[in-house]
């Protein structure tokens, strides 16, 4: 017996158009708060009320408000590449994932894990899968996180330019990402399904509501954010350091541990749970109305 559908298959540029759509409207509305939560996770020295305005603010701590506000869109144009390119590959090439491992596995899902748990499951899958490969758009993650925490890293150069110079050093981390999107990939597109399964007791996912959608959106974002956050502060340690540094992961780790114990795995775990939550559930909300919402027309 063939596993069940879990949704309409929509067209590649229904999924293309609905992902990016939701790439750029995060873009605008989130990118100073991801600023803000990069550099207090990148921030190595403990934080309190008395320094946090000069860790979000750097040199403009003490400007007026429209320019402390202006200065957390640097690198808006890596992240503009980045985001866009991150939720096209990622909410687009799920349900890519998804349909091949539902053409190649010979119902081993539904057999294995029954019906609805295989459905979900499946769903986690491919999504894990898309993670894994989103390694491919690290160069502009590491441009925009070090724009974000440590400018000085560009010495004026371009975008061509330190491609040129830099070469494979774009890739610093990316055993890191792979670990890191593995997992959090899995609990988002996992956590989703089974929202929509178990508590909206939904057998087509696309044909969730925007409610629906929002609602199965938080259960996946908390599951991934909660999953990803350790790996997530020591990805973004390691990319976050001049071109000319070759500090690996487990020297990041063995610094934490030794400097500002476990809790240093979680800095920056409030606003990712707070803001860079809500931009996730946002995007995956809009994603999963869209692509559906397209797929009528095109």
């Amino acid at each position: 017996m063939s596993p069940p559908m879990t949704g309409k298959k929509e067209s590649g540029t229904a999924r293309v158009l609905g992902s990016g759509f939701s790439g750029v409207a995060e873009l605008m509305v989130f990118h100073p708060v991801d600023t803000i939560a990069k550099r207090l996770m990148t921030h190595k020295e403990a934080i309190n009320l008395g320094n946090v305005n000069s860790i979000i603010f750097r040199q403009h701590a003490q400007a007026a408000v429209g320019k402390k506000f202006l200065s957390l869109f640097p690198g808006l144009g890596y992240a503009a590449g980045y985001k866009v390119a991150q939720r096209v590959y990622k909410f687009g090439g799920q349900p890519w994932f998804r349909d091949l491992i539902q053409k190649h596995d010979g119902g081993f899902f539904f057999r294995t894990f029954g019906e609805k748990n295989g459905k979900m499951i499946r769903e986690a899958t491919a999504g894990s899968l898309t993670g894994l490969g989103e390694v491919v758009l690290l160069p502009l993650d590491v441009l925009k996180i070090l724009r974000q925490t440590n400018p000085e890293a560009f010495r004026n150069r371009g975008f061509l330019s330190i491609v040129k110079d830099e070469g494979f050093a774009l890739y610093r981390g990316w055993g890191w990402t792979m670990a890191r999107n593995a997992p959090g990939s899995f609990a988002l597109f996992g956590g989703s399904a089974m929202t929509k399964e178990l508590f909206f007791n939904l057998s087509d996912y696309s044909q969730a509501t925007f409610a629906q959608n929002f609602v199965a959106s938080i259960g996946g974002a908390v599951a991934s954010i909660t999953v990803a956050a350790p790996l997530d502060v020591v990805k973004t340690r390691v990319q976050q350091a001049s071109f000319e540094s070759s500090v690996g992961g487990m020297t990041v780790i063995k610094d934490m541990i030794k400097k500002e114990g476990m809790g240093g795995f979680f800095k920056g775990l409030t606003p990712k749970i707070l803001v860079v939550g809500p931009k996730l559930v946002f995007s995956y909300t809009l994603a999963q109305t869209l692509i559906p919402f397209f797929g009528k027309y095109v």
